[in-house]
């Protein structure tokens, strides 16, 4: 049997000669076959046969040909090194970053922190060539005359990808080895159900199930937490509380929720084109809009500008329910930047703008990291304090009472 597999797979040399001929052949292609993901395989695999046919002494197992197609198929599809860490090949990383020296970086699913990726260091013609077949089926480019693109890589159902949103800075803004940067994220493949944010430990059964009822019962919830918490991932699994019946219209800045509901429209926010009179369409324009279209609830994917805010606590007092997110570390933080962002582009002053968050939000649900996982830090119901305006927060959940209920049900059970 192992003299068998050796003699079926083709030595370093002869596999080199067979992936330039192939290679060459396949370069004459049009451009339309190289672009198209499942043709180019199609076709790779076929030139592949064809040259090994012609090659003397030359056999190949299986595996060995579908990874030579693979990588035939990547070098010619313009995505080189990202290839087998993208979506659909690979489902490892929510994040890829490629730095302005060359290296790249991963950060895996539940991780906190990026980690090398070994192996991972393409040439800076590599690398501007994925930026190319990136950028190329978007219609944009980055070049010194645009050197900062924001773009989002669409939803590709029959490939089984759910789109990512990419940074791309050219080196006259991010000096380095003449590399680009840059920053994909990665967006779920399919609805996240409270079951499996469960199964990662991310809260217990017990409060996702409160959680989900306090939606039920249309009281509103913000999601807060730095960057990479999940916040996008808990409000997605927390709208499994909403009917299924449900008229819902959510805004997003670019779109990400995957929602189990049927009668569901996605308004996206996008940046006024570059060079062109053609304004932007903002968030907040996205919540003004919903207001108008009958929905029985507004789901805005975060809250970034004042006027976003202003817009949307306007919606949930006028008997619409929903969710959101926001940038903040506790519940008093995201008061304080609510009403500071609230000011500074909506010119809604401090008490006035306490007084908004406190008649718009019921739920603030605090997500982080402990222990290097993500995880509910806590959850507050918003009350009114002392003062005719005044905003208190009455903690309803800490995971801080949970790892103690947790160690003193280890002591009692002995060693």
């Amino acid at each position: 049997m192992h003299w068998e597999k050796l003699t079926r797979e083709l030595v370093p040399e002869t596999r080199q000669q067979v992936m330039a001929a192939a290679r060459q052949q396949l370069e004459e292609m049009p451009a339309s076959v190289l672009r198209n993901h499942t043709e180019i395989r199609m076709t790779a695999e076929k030139v592949l046969r064809e040259v090994i046919s012609r090659h003397p002494h030359a056999h190949t197992g299986p595996e060995q040909l579908a990874d030579m197609v693979q990588a035939l198929a990547a070098s010619l599809g313009g995505m080189g090194f990202l290839e087998q860490l993208m979506p659909p090949v690979s489902e490892q990383y929510t994040d890829l970053v490629l730095n302005p020296d060359g290296s790249v970086w991963g950060r895996e699913k539940g991780a906190l922190q990026f980690a090398p990726i070994p192996g991972s260091r393409p040439s800076v013609q590599e690398a501007w060539q994925a930026i190319e077949a990136l950028l190329s089926p978007l219609g944009r480019a980055c070049s010194e005359a645009s050197p900062s693109v924001d773009a989002k890589i669409p939803r590709d159902s029959d490939k089984g990808f759910a789109g990512a949103r990419l940074k791309i800075l050219h080196p006259v803004i991010a000096p380095g080895e003449g590399f680009p940067s840059l920053s994909l994220r990665f967006f779920e493949r399919r609805p996240v159900t409270p079951e499996q944010i469960v199964a990662w430990g991310m809260l217990p059964a017990t409060l996702i199930a409160e959680l989900t009822q306090s939606v039920a019962e249309r009281q509103n919830v913000m999601i807060i937490g730095g960057t990479g918490t999940g916040k996008t991932t808990l409000l997605s699994a927390l709208c499994h509380g909403i009917p299924h019946e449900a008229r819902i219209v959510k805004i997003e800045d670019p779109e990400e929720i995957w929602l189990p509901h049927p009668n569901v429209t996605t308004l996206e926010a996008r940046p006024a084109p570059p060079g062109s009179s053609i304004p932007g369409y903002e968030v907040s324009h996205g919540v003004n809009d919903a207001m108008r279209m009958a929905p029985s609830h507004i789901i805005v994917g975060e809250v970034r500008t004042g006027t976003a805010a202003l817009s949307l606590f306007r919606a949930f007092m006028s008997d619409h329910s929903g969710l959101t997110t926001f940038h903040a570390n506790g519940p008093e933080e995201a008061l304080a930047r609510l009403g500071v962002i609230l000011y500074a582009d909506a010119a809604v002053p401090f008490e006035p703008g306490r007084n908004l968050f406190r008649q718009a939000i019921h739920r603030v649900v605090h997500i982080g990291f402990h222990e290097g996982r993500r995880k509910v830090l806590g959850v507050y119901a918003v009350n009114r304090g002392k003062g005719r305006q005044a905003v208190s927060f009455e903690p309803l959940w800490s995971h801080l009472d949970e790892d103690a209920t947790a160690a003193t049900a280890k002591a009692e059970s002995g060693p």
